[in-house]
């Protein structure tokens, strides 16, 4: 099983990369928004779930093992299948999924392409007590740090207001805790948010 690759991006399409590592290119299927934060001929590194069937051999890829791992628990649900939890993941982060199957909210599916209502409440059966443990990693992080909700949306906020698509902010807000230090302040948090989103850039 190849479970990461670390390589340069010599394809990029709408929701497919060919990531090259050691002479040998690997098609990787990604959300829409992870294929938006890859660039052609950077260095990157890429998680990988790879799913063996009759006629091929296909890999998905994902930001953090925290992604992938949500993705091999929406595909133990019956009846959704990769393509379907790449679209859930396209539309939903971690967090978001989470919070839509603690509430039960049905309705935060409706954007998710090949999944209905009835499919909708089949993962938040099945996924009711596994999800939760997997996307409050950010939550944690944040009150280890000492910063507030308010001050973690702060972050975002200025973040979208200077052309960052909003969950491309939450994840490297979201990754800037992870490594910030005790008493966390705004403009150094903005700092490391910055840093981080240039660097994948």
């Amino acid at each position: 099983m190849i479970a990461q690759l670390t390589g340069s991006i010599v394809h990029h399409g709408a929701t497919q990369v060919v990531i090259e590592v050691a002479g040998v290119g690997y098609a990787v299927q990604v959300s829409p928004t992870h294929a938006l934060e890859l660039r052609l001929d950077h260095i990157t590194t890429i998680v990988t779930a790879t799913i063996v069937r009759d006629d091929a051999i296909s890999l998905f890829g994902f930001r953090s093992f925290a992604e992938r791992e949500v993705f091999d628990l929406l595909t133990g649900v019956p009846s959704v299948g990769p393509k379907s939890a790449m679209s859930v993941l396209s539309q939903l982060t971690p967090a978001e999924l989470a919070a839509a199957i603690a509430d039960e909210n049905v309705n935060a599916f409706k954007s998710v392409s090949g999944v209905g209502p009835k499919t909708a409440k089949l993962i938040i059966l099945k996924l009711k007590d596994k999800l939760t443990p997997v996307a409050s990693a950010s939550g944690a992080a944040a009150a280890n740090t000492g910063v507030s909700h308010s001050m973690r949306q702060d972050v975002v906020d200025a973040l979208v207001g200077l052309g960052t698509q909003l969950k491309v902010a939450e994840r490297a807000v979201d990754e800037a805790l992870e490594s910030a230090e005790q008493g966390a302040t705004v403009p150094t948090l903005l700092r490391a948010s910055l840093a981080i989103i240039g660097a994948k850039r």
